[in-house]
């Protein structure tokens, strides 16, 4: 609807000089005066009963002498008319000037148009002039709007210079304002004791009007009115079916041109306004007030010339050529181009079919297809077949990979949110650009979901190796993940203890399995909250394996280089970098305390030597206030015997030395003893009893956030070797 108005003003304005020596355009109804002195009355507005839509739009001409130039004014709301456009819908009138302490000026005079079809348009601006003048917009509650201008030296000369707040300044308006009445005071400035007793005025006008022709405060002292613009709309009710139906009428919602840009105003719900469509001029509120415009008839507006004739048709024109000779000539070039087109076309899609099979062999090889192979055809035979998904297929269901289709984004890579042909919703995993080492976690990713089946891990469905960066496809969570409710509370969702102790012991269910019941045991390496995801039940699901391993079933260790979560991290694993099991154990104590606490693993909030949650707990632990450390979202549900069992469990796998720690199938059977339990064997045990589990957490893990990935180098080992050796 945009682009077809504005061509249409530009289009009219073009053609204003040439369309007036056409046709004499009738812009009132039949029988009523069209003119006020020199100011056109178009319908709707009308003088005289019967010639105008409503009483709003009645204009009485003033024809007080005949030495006087006639002048208009809009009836019910008394104000002189200056000009009234059909086209952008704004009529152009005379705004009083509001005064206090200027001698000789009349009395102030208010204007409420309140349920008139007219608004003060934004092209308008509020000002107010004077030493010391605080002035206010009054009636707009709750809005405030006004401006205060100080007393200062005279700025006469400069152009546009005066009004920024010296003796004078400027605001906006509010939009679709329709009452103007404003107090004027004093700008209580102790430094400042002038203007108390001068004349101060305010007014809202044309904010163009008003560049062009004032050019100090002075100029508008003698002054009563000033022009502003206001815009008007129409009921829909008043306009007649056949203009709103007509073809040569475009009515909608109202749309109007202001300060060289577009503008919504809505007075009404039931308003409309109406122009002529293109190629038409005249009154688009009267019954065929639109007429077609002749454009054969103007020069420089149809561009016929040589062998073709101008012939007007309605609402546009069309040029007539020589039949037989424009026919063979569209014939013949369309036949060339036809089968140009066909030729480059074959072309094309044969050099890019070849140039497609060699690329996706490219990128299958980079991203670790023979490597897959070499994995699963070495496996004994217990990893799920993977699906091989196709790059057209999961671009399809992703939608090109677009933006708004982001569920998140991690160290590893972007998971997007799919659907595939047969409507199932997954989750697209796409890689970042992998070298050798990222190349190794991707394809181990894949090896160690392929041979992992529990209701508790993220399931993998398969992958695509031939594009430019490795994807997987997961089963869709759609619940997000576990950090959120911990750290995002959300008022409309109860994150109750039932859930966090159920959540807490299906994570422990998860790792356990992987541990010990999986075919080949798996260390995850990586627990935290933000890769426990949740699905439509709010169940656990063990997502991210991109830095998992699996062991040998006589092996009790991994020797890698260090990576992992600050706050969640081992410091057994970090001083001797050799992962086990009980570093998993160690993480998820982390997790077991920020369920219980609602605080971040890493927190600058705390002090520093308890900025690790991980630190605080323990001491608080140690000091026997655990109850001071509780979410207080917990509060109240009587459930302090199963908070402590959980309390002392988290103290356990948090426990320096990893021999002391339980497994995480021990863990994993006592949190399911305290969910059938309620807690009560558990809270037994005094919070006191910390003499062997209690030391010094490092401070090195207080040198990055909570959810930083990193790898520990040299320098960070050597820092803790020192520490080791001084404590």
């Amino acid at each position: 609807m945009i682009p077809r108005r504005v061509s249409l003003i530009f289009f009219l304005l073009f053609l204003v000089p040439e369309i007036a020596t056409v046709s004499a355009l009738i812009m009132a109804r039949p029988n009523c005066t069209e003119t006020c002195g020199n100011i056109t009355i178009p319908f709707p507005f009308g003088i005289g009963t019967g010639c105008y839509m409503n009483d709003w739009f009645s204009v009485h001409c003033n024809e007080t002498t005949a030495d006087s130039p006639s002048r208009a004014f809009l009836s019910r709301i008394n104000m002189e008319v200056f000009k009234i456009s059909l086209e952008s819908s704004v009529v152009r009138v005379n705004s009083p000037i509001i005064s206090s302490g200027c001698s000789g000026r009349g009395a102030n005079l208010a204007i409420n148009m309140t349920g008139s079809p007219f608004s003060f348009s934004s092209s308008n601006i509020f000002t107010a002039m004077g030493c010391n003048n605080r002035a206010l917009l009054n009636g707009i509650e709750p809005e405030i709007v006004g401006c205060t201008s100080t007393c200062g030296a005279s700025t006469e000369g400069k152009e546009n210079s005066y009004c920024s707040g010296n003796n004078c300044c400027q605001t906006t308006i509010p939009s679709s304002l329709q009452v103007f009445n404003a107090s004027l005071g004093t700008a209580e400035d102790p430094l400042n004791d002038q203007g108390w007793n001068q004349c101060k005025v305010a007014f809202i006008v044309e904010g163009a009007w008003f560049r062009n022709n004032i050019s100090s405060p002075e100029v508008v002292q003698d002054m009563q009115y000033v022009p502003v613009i206001l815009d008007w709309v129409m009921y829909s009710d008043d306009i007649p079916e056949g203009v709103k139906n007509s073809d040569a009428t475009y009515c909608s919602h109202p749309m109007n041109l202001s300060s060289g840009a577009l503008r919504t105003v809505t007075l009404y719900s039931n308003s409309t306004t109406c122009w002529c469509s293109p190629g038409y001029d005249g009154n688009p509120y009267l019954p065929d007030g639109c007429t077609d415009i002749d454009e054969c008839k103007i020069p420089r507006v149809n561009w016929c010339s040589g062998m073709t004739k101008c012939v007007n048709v309605p609402g546009r024109y069309k040029c007539e050529l020589d039949k037989a000779k424009i026919t063979f000539l569209i014939l013949g070039a369309a036949t060339g181009l036809l089968l140009l087109l066909v030729g480059i076309w074959r072309l094309y899609k044969l050099v890019k079919k070849r140039k497609n099979i060699e690329l996706k062999k490219k990128f299958f090889k980079r991203n670790g297809g023979l490597l897959l192979q070499q994995q699963l055809s070495s496996s004994d035979g217990s990893i799920q077949k993977t699906k091989i998904f196709t790059s057209k297929e999961l671009e399809k269901a992703t939608d090109r990979f677009n933006d708004n289709r982001i569920l998140g984004q991690g160290g590893q890579g972007t998971v997007y949110k799919g659907m595939q042909a047969d409507g199932m919703i997954v989750a697209v995993k796409k890689s970042k650009m992998v070298d050798e080492e990222k190349l190794e976690e991707f394809i181990n990713e894949v090896v160690i979901l392929s041979q992992v089946n529990h209701r508790n891990v993220v399931k993998l469905l398969g992958c695509c190796l031939e594009t430019e960066v490795p994807l997987l496809v997961y089963e869709f969570i759609p619940n997000g993940n576990l950090f959120e409710y911990i750290h995002d509370q959300k008022e409309e969702f109860e994150f109750s203890w039932e859930m966090r102790l159920r959540i807490a012991t299906e994570v422990a269910r998860a790792l356990s399995y992987l541990h010990s019941a999986a075919s080949i045991p798996v260390y995850h390496r990586d627990i935290k909250s933000t890769n426990i995801m949740l699905d439509e039940k709010f169940r656990a699901k063990v997502s991210d394996f991109g830095t998992s391993r699996s062991i040998a079933i006589d092996q009790t260790h991994l020797t890698t280089h260090v990576q992992g979560t600050f706050g969640y991290l081992d410091p057994e694993y970090f001083q001797s970098s050799q992962f086990t099991g009980k570093s998993d154990v160690y993480s998820f104590g982390v997790v077991l305390a920020e369920l219980l606490s609602g605080q971040k693993p890493i927190s600058y909030e705390r002090p520093e030597d308890r900025r690790s949650l991980a630190t605080h707990f323990i001491l608080l632990m140690e000091e026997n206030k655990i109850f001071d450390i509780l979410d207080e979202r917990l509060m109240g549900q009587d459930r302090e015997e199963e908070v402590i069992a959980v309390a002392n469990l988290a103290r356990r796998c948090l426990n320096l030395n990893g021999r002391k720690r339980p497994t995480m199938r021990e863990v994993a059977i006592e949190l399911e003893q305290i969910r059938v339990s309620k807690g009560a064997p558990h809270a037994q045990q005094s919070c006191k009893d910390l003499e062997n589990i209690r030391d010094e957490v490092p401070n090195v893990w207080e040198i990055a956030g909570p959810t930083t990935s990193v790898t520990i180098g040299d320098l960070e080992m050597a820092r803790l070797h020192l520490w080791m050796s001084n404590h």
